[in-house]
């Protein structure tokens, strides 16, 4: 949520940032009139209560001086005056909520740095790793037998069953056999291990309360994206962000032990509402996924270093598992709600020709932990709000995507990266099916 006392101080500043994002001045102005009539109806009524408290003072005195009939005539007064103290309440109540609800559906404010732009198609490249560029090589080339999609690839090796997916849930909830479900497990374990010691493993629920939602700034924005279990109040977490935003909901922190860095493998479950015959096929786009995101709650000086270590660990996997890949920073037309600058991270699958996304590093500024109220006690014993910061390191099904492509082999097999070894038993080739 953005700040509203920043909102009160700096309007035009702030209603200038929320255009870019196309938040129009008529809505600022509407928050900004709803703020001005709750702090009046507020006063109001603490005015009112004063009053009435003064008043009680006075009954008591009267009937103590032995005064019965004053002692009646001012408890009448005070109880006409608690009556309208307490419509000033509610209609504080209701005013409060209405301003609560229009803040809810503001996104935050975009960093300087994001540049300006209606969608995805704004985005700006800002760097590319492949195999062999410090040699100087060019960008790498491919193969036909890697411009194979991954579900023909699948199917073949009978490491990928869309067909046995889409009969036990629907379509777009993938079903992984064999070696490609160990391939998608050994790639969990890789990523973690990389992470272990300076990142805590967490393992979450895969549901939340609505409150977690909240803190997020998936809900109430993004409901209709949302798998809902309304029988029991609960979500399906899109990400493993939403339980890790809320790990210290409503606490102080002390600052010493800020950062505060957390990681955790879940599945991530996405209705991909808006997705309609978009990027259906394979698994460019599914409904449920694994992966691995990191998470920290810093002070405002640590959290630049805290997005450049998720963006570095996140680069380091594409690194190690030889991907070609790009970095873009997001547009403020493409950028999530509650975040202020997000760099994407995209590999190059050669057998869909395509860039995907596998990864989103993103830094939320204080938007989230005001949500959340996360705060941190400072050495001089005042109070401020955390800054979040998180990423995915990485998202498995595009990823799992780009490796059997890119490594597919002249006969049909697949010889899978060296540094998967450990986690595959030591095999790293997926072989052809005798026929």
């Amino acid at each position: 949520m953005i700040d509203l006392a920043q909102l009160r101080r700096e309007p035009d500043a702030v209603k200038a940032a929320l255009a870019r994002r196309g938040v129009s001045t008529s809505t600022m102005d509407e928050i900004l009139e709803l703020d001005r009539e709750h702090r009046r109806l507020l006063q109001e009524a603490e005015a009112l209560r004063a009053q009435v408290n003064e008043l009680s003072r006075q009954v008591g005195e009267a009937r103590r001086d032995k005064n019965p009939s004053h002692a009646d005539e001012l408890a009448a007064t005070s109880r006409a005056l608690g009556d309208l103290e307490r419509e000033a309440r509610e209609a504080t109540d209701v005013t409060a909520t209405l301003l609560r609800e229009k803040l809810l559906m503001i996104p935050n404010l975009p960093a300087p740095d994001v540049p300006d732009g209606l969608d995805e198609n704004d985005n700006v490249e800002m760097r590319r790793w492949w195999v062999g560029m410090d040699q100087g090589a060019g960008l790498p080339t491919y193969e036909a037998h890697q411009r194979v999609a991954h579900w023909d690839i699948g199917a073949e090796l009978g490491i990928l069953d869309l067909e046995a997916g889409a009969k036990l849930a629907g379509s777009m909830f993938p079903l992984y056999r064999g070696a490609g479900a160990r391939l998608l497990r050994a790639l969990g374990f890789f990523a973690l291990d990389r992470h272990m010691g300076d990142y805590e493993e967490i393992r979450p629920p895969s549901f939340a309360l609505t409150e977690t939602m909240m803190s997020t700034g998936h809900l109430p924005k993004s409901a209709d994206d949302m798998y809902a279990i309304e029988r029991d109040g609960l979500w399906a977490i899109p990400t493993a962000e939403v339980p890790l935003t809320s790990m210290n909901r409503g606490e102080i922190l002390d600052e010493a032990r800020l950062p505060i860095r957390m990681t955790a493998q879940t599945a991530c479950f996405r209705r991909e509402a808006g997705a309609a015959g978009r990027d259906t096929r394979g698994l460019l786009r599914v409904h449920e996924f694994d992966k691995v995101e990191l998470f920290a709650y810093c002070t405002p000086e640590q959290a630049e270093a805290a997005h450049a270590d998720i963006l570095a660990r996140a680069e380091g996997l594409l690194q190690a598992l030889g991907l070609t890949y790009r970095v873009l920073i997001l547009c403020t037309g493409d950028l999530g709600t509650s975040s202020a600058r997000t760099l994407d991270l995209e590999v190059f699958s050669p057998g869909v020709d395509r860039w995907l996304e596998v990864s989103s590093v993103s830094w939320f500024g204080d938007f989230q932990a005001r949500r959340a109220n996360v705060r941190y006690r400072t050495a001089d014993g005042s109070t401020a709000l955390v800054h979040t910061v998180n990423g995915s390191a990485l998202a498995w099904a595009r990823i799992w995507a780009a490796l059997v492509e890119t490594y597919r082999q002249s006969d049909g097999s697949v010889a899978l990266p060296e540094v998967l070894a450990p986690y595959l038993g030591g095999q790293t080739t997926i072989p052809t099916r005798l026929r």
